[in-house]
């Protein structure tokens, strides 16, 4: 078996590779809806939805708005990439995988994107916080 890149590597190559002229686009289209009410009800009904229940390969999400109105937290229970990753013995590659969620969120153009814990790095899950670049 060739030898596993390093992870700064991966995660340049991951990153040229999704961050296609198609998908900047897409990233800034999304921006444009995003914080919206639609975006909002969108979101809760993807929580409700719990695809990881029924799939290992995807994931649940609990969806908390900030109270301040800054913006909001998709919180994720359970991970797709994390399973399939861990499975395939590629366990030390998974956040150049979740370095992407930074990328696409500073190609919307309209939001900051932090996270605390992640569930790769052994955390309760990954706390995905999207704030309005205009919020402090």
């Amino acid at each position: 078996m060739p030898e596993l890149p390093e992870v700064e590597s991966a995660t340049e190559y991951y990153k040229q590779s999704m961050m296609t002229g198609f998908m900047q686009w897409f990233c800034r289209t999304g921006g444009k809806k995003k914080f919206s009410e639609s975006d909002i009800e969108a979101k809760k009904e993807i929580a409700k939805f719990k695809a990881g229940d029924r799939n290992p390969y995807s994931w649940n999400m609990e969806f908390y708005e900030y109270e301040d109105g800054s913006g909001y937290e998709a919180r994720f229970t359970t991970c797709g990439i994390c399973t399939l990753m861990n499975e395939l013995g590629l366990t030390k590659l998974i956040p150049a995988m979740c370095r992407l969620d930074y990328t696409m969120s500073e190609a919307d153009c309209v939001s900051n994107f932090a996270k605390e814990y992640t569930i790769a790095s052994g955390g309760p899950y990954c706390d995905c916080g999207y704030t309005k670049r205009s919020a402090k």
